[in-house]
């Protein structure tokens, strides 16, 4: 980075298939359904999401890059390694969260009852107070894959700030 900003803005999405026989992992928190995501990696969408926001605001390669889905390295993966990553590029860049913004769109199972536990692991993982991450539950309506339960997104908008 040839010149430090004092505040860098970036966006992350990830979405996954949602298939039987899969384990559901959102935030952090198996989530008891009948499916699950798809994936190279354990499918955390929204880990996923969080770690192409940091790296977004710093202008480093995304998580596709980083984490190929064709290196074995990372098949079954705990997403978690991912945002770690993300988080300790952050700080070598000097940054650190001014706040997170996340949309989670699931038909089902409800998200409300896991919200305070996934902030909490975010928060934990992000090296930030809670009030600085936000986590908004949406169904898709009955719309498109989203809406018919066949697929889990995510949305993350986060701001960074210099040390």
């Amino acid at each position: 980075m040839t010149h430090k900003l004092p505040i860098r803005v970036g966006h992350g999405f990830d979405l996954h298939r949602l298939e039987l026989g899969h384990k559901l992992i959102v935030g952090g928190e198996y989530l008891e359904h009948d499916r699950g995501c798809d994936a190279h990696s354990d499918g955390d969408v929204v880990y996923h999401a969080v770690t192409d926001a940091i790296l977004g605001a710093l202008a480093q390669q995304d998580i596709g890059q980083l984490f190929p889905d064709n290196d074995p390295k990372w098949k079954g993966a705990d997403s978690y390694i991912f945002v770690q990553e993300a988080v300790n590029r952050m700080k070598d860049a000097g940054y650190q969260i001014g706040n997170m913004d996340i949309t989670i769109i699931l038909q089902r199972p409800k998200l409300s009852p896991h919200k305070n536990k996934i902030r909490n692991n975010l928060a934990k993982l992000l090296q930030c107070d809670l009030d600085q991450v936000n986590i908004k539950g949406k169904t898709h309506e009955k719309v498109d894959s989203l809406g018919e339960n066949r697929s889990i997104a995510c949305h993350v908008v986060t701001t960074l700030i210099a040390d």
